[in-house]
């Protein structure tokens, strides 16, 4: 137990930090600031999850209707392909997504022409700096019966066919568009963590006989490992968050079986339907799950690894 004293003695420390250190908290204030304003105040109209909203009413003035969306939602129709959809490629996008950064930064790591290296980051940095409407009008055109990819496929004598109108093909397109566009930028917390790590390591690496593909294996991963997991466990905890912007530039009512996720569906029944209360307590129920997810793998990484967030 902390006694009053321990309290008042951790308390004189904060504040004599902060007088310590004024500037870098007055640095500090816009970022509290923005997550005060932008991400917990509007925690506050989560309230209309468990009401019959009506914008004419406000929130106080709506009816209590306690769990009767989130029923609604478990018992409808789009309950299970919403959730296969946004498992399935969150699945995949950690499965084939995550590793692609690592396997990225461990190549360009080895690569000893400083010229080349640097080319090859720019290239495949470039994709993520290009707005995502522009990402998808490339996709779709590149995808399309007539685009460059069925002009591959028709060159090796394969059938033209229009991808994002093939529901068994969005995924494929969803996720390895997204590590085209990704892995370049992602390698780039590798690549500063590669850096940390002590090259009298690899010295005696070599000196104990180790090739190239041993030093990669026994020094090099290694190093890595801690940043992998806490990347990891931050990802698992955005499983759910599969982001409907991309979704809903790329899918269409055809695609709807492979596509539909719980972010799209959120978005087509609140701000296309105007049905406020019960796209709160899908998103509300989405958010739980992330949570779950994250409190989850922190704990099994810090039971069986020793490294979590907290």
């Amino acid at each position: 137990m902390t006694t009053l004293g321990e309290k008042r003695k951790l308390n004189f420390g904060i504040f004599l930090d902060i007088r310590k250190n004024k500037l870098l908290y007055v640095m500090l204030l816009p970022v509290l600031l923005y997550y005060i304003v932008f991400h917990y105040a509007p925690m506050y109209g989560a309230m209309i999850a468990f009401k019959d909203f009506s914008p004419r009413l406000g929130i106080w003035g709506s009816d209590w209707v306690g769990f009767e969306h989130f029923r609604e939602f478990f018992t409808g129709p789009y309950f299970w392909r919403t959730i296969k959809n946004t498992v399935l490629i969150s699945f995949y996008q950690l499965l084939f997504g995550f590793p692609a950064p690592i396997v990225l930064a461990l190549l360009l790591n080895e690569l000893k022409h400083a010229l080349f290296k640097r080319t090859v980051q720019t290239i495949t940095y470039m994709p993520h700096f290009i707005s995502l409407i522009v990402i998808c009008g490339i996709l779709k055109d590149f995808t399309s019966s007539e685009g460059v990819i069925n002009d591959i496929v028709a060159f090796f004598g394969g059938e033209r066919v229009t991808f994002l109108l093939e529901p068994s093909l969005f995924r494929t397109v969803y996720v390895s568009s997204g590590i085209w566009q990704n892995i370049g930028w992602g390698t780039i917390i590798f690549l500063a963590a590669l850096t940390g790590i002590d090259q009298e390591q690899y010295e005696a690496a070599k000196i104990d006989g180790a090739g190239r593909w041993k030093q990669m294996t026994h020094v090099t991963l290694p190093g890595l490992m801690p940043t992998i997991i806490i990347l990891l466990i931050l990802d698992i905890g955005r499983m759910m968050n599969v982001g409907f912007e991309k979704i809903i530039l790329l899918y269409n009512p055809g695609t709807y079986e492979t596509a539909d996720v719980i972010s799209s569906y959120v978005y087509r029944v609140g701000l296309q339907d105007f049905n406020y209360s019960f796209s709160s307590a899908v998103g509300l129920f989405n958010s739980v799950i992330n949570f779950v997810l994250l409190i989850s793998s922190n704990w099994l990484s810090r039971k069986f690894n020793d490294t979590s967030l907290w």
